[in-house]
């Protein structure tokens, strides 16, 4: 599913505006409609943080710009707490903008995206703070780029401890 709202931002909203959408996540937003936080690149690869408004008007797909922000601007990322499985997150330009993400994971996706563009495009010291560093590093053993490396484990644990307690003998 969201690799198709993926493919309808590049295609409707951020393709027309000559940006390559990077990533996007899900947020909460005020009213009716879906928000999505995105993240694009500029032909003059400048990195762009956009909050999109999804609306459905007579069965079309349609999209609105909130607020837009350039990455260089932004002063800080900060998780609010690295302790514990939370979506809520501050965004720092000229002032702050508290945001929750659809999930804990999500937000640590959008946040290695922004790091990773970071150190891409610009180079600068982005201030990333309560976030589990585990998590938010691309060379972690727990990201990857599809992001279900985690879940892959997991699964591959469970069935372990199956077969194993099916080959138990019973007393």
């Amino acid at each position: 599913m969201s690799s198709l709202v993926k493919e309808d931002l590049a295609k409707r909203l951020f393709g027309p505006r000559r940006r390559r959408l990077q990533e996007f996540i899900e947020v909460e937003g005020s009213g009716a409609g879906r928000c999505y936080l995105c993240a694009a690149v500029t032909k003059s690869e400048e990195v762009e943080i956009w909050m999109v408004k999804h609306l459905r008007v007579d069965r079309e797909e349609k999209y609105e710009i909130l607020e837009k922000w350039f990455l260089k601007d932004l002063e800080m990322i900060d998780g609010r707490e690295a302790d514990t499985d939370n979506p809520y997150f501050d965004m720092h330009f000229h002032k702050v903008y508290s945001l929750e993400a659809y999930s804990c994971a999500s937000k640590y996706t959008f946040a290695r995206t922004l790091n990773k563009l970071n150190e891409i495009y610009l180079k600068k010291d982005l201030k990333i703070v309560n976030f589990d560093d585990t998590y938010l590093n691309d060379d972690s053993i727990w990201s990857s780029n599809n992001r279900d490396c985690l879940v892959l484990m997991r699964i591959c644990f469970y069935a372990s401890n199956l077969l194993c307690l099916s080959l138990c003998p019973l007393s």
